[in-house]
């Protein structure tokens, strides 16, 4: 069985990070071991919520892992908890990545043109080395134009967002993905590019006319799930995108709290059908 890494924080409530990686994985048939950068007591949307940074737990976990000499698949990132943790992270990069290790970075860390809360504007620039290190970057807009000081746009076009994909894999990145882009009114997707091909890739869905907070971090777990289980990249952000609109989907038919998050377990039969599992 392939086992992936997940370095990202546990939000106790809401349906994000270590809380959608450790299940989805799981489920998709990959054993998923859990780094957690912080524990929340809410994701960050939600006000007042409380934090305790794990900063200090995570070179001597790495300590242990590399003591027993584990090896891992795969390293998965998400949502690091402060400026301080990016050069633990990158040194777990350097201790565990071997021939067949896939780096996989989700730079979480701002949505809808603006940074989440916790983060001061230096942080962009620290997330950038973890960027730099990784087989596969898989950023949203916003956060794609702060790692590469790009003016967020209001409007795109396809010219646009192909120049964003060669300046992250500037920075370092193998393959770059924006997520949650797309070019014509109804549609939603991703767009990858592979500079060692010089090749970019499409994959749109429907738009639904709403969105619930984790959804990239389902969207990403998704995606290297797939991966890990025998799928390409192009195909693996095809079932990501499928499953993030199923569970958008059924969520909204529920009527219930966005801020809770998808009810992504209610769709673990779909994606499972989705990959030809069951």
């Amino acid at each position: 069985m392939k086992r992936i890494l997940s370095i990202q924080d546990i939000s106790c409530l809401g349906r994000c990070s270590q809380t959608v990686a450790l299940p989805v994985i799981s489920a998709m048939g990959t054993e998923c071991v859990i780094l957690p950068t912080a524990v929340l007591s809410t994701h960050t949307m939600f006000q007042g919520f409380t934090v305790k940074d794990l900063s200090d737990q995570i070179r001597p976990v790495a300590d242990h892992w590399e003591k027993e000499q584990i090896h891992f698949d795969a390293v998965y990132t998400g949502y690091l908890a402060s400026a301080e943790q990016i050069e633990d992270v990158c040194d777990v990069f350097r201790r565990f990545r071997e021939k067949d290790t896939l780096i996989f970075v989700d730079p979480a860390m701002a949505d809808h043109g603006k940074l989440y809360p916790a983060f001061g504007p230096e942080f962009p620039a620290e997330m950038a080395k973890v960027c730099a290190m990784a087989d596969i970057v898989i950023p949203n807009l916003t956060e794609a134009c702060l790692l590469t000081e790009t003016p967020y746009p209001e409007e795109y076009d396809e010219a646009f967002i192909k120049a964003l994909l060669k300046k992250l894999c500037a920075m370092g990145a193998k393959k770059a993905v924006l997520t949650g882009v797309g070019f014509q009114s109804g549609e939603l997707g991703v767009m990858a590019y592979d500079p060692e091909k010089e090749e970019y890739f499409t994959y749109f869905s429907r738009q639904l006319p709403t969105s619930y907070h984790g959804t990239g971090d389902l969207f990403s777990s998704t995606c290297i799930g797939a991966m890990m289980d025998g799928s390409s990249l192009e195909d693996a952000l095809k079932i990501a995108v499928d499953y993030t609109v199923e569970c958008i989907r059924i969520t909204a038919e529920g009527g219930h709290e966005k801020y809770y998050g998808v009810e992504f377990e209610r769709a673990i039969p779909y994606l499972l059908r989705r990959m030809g599992k069951i």
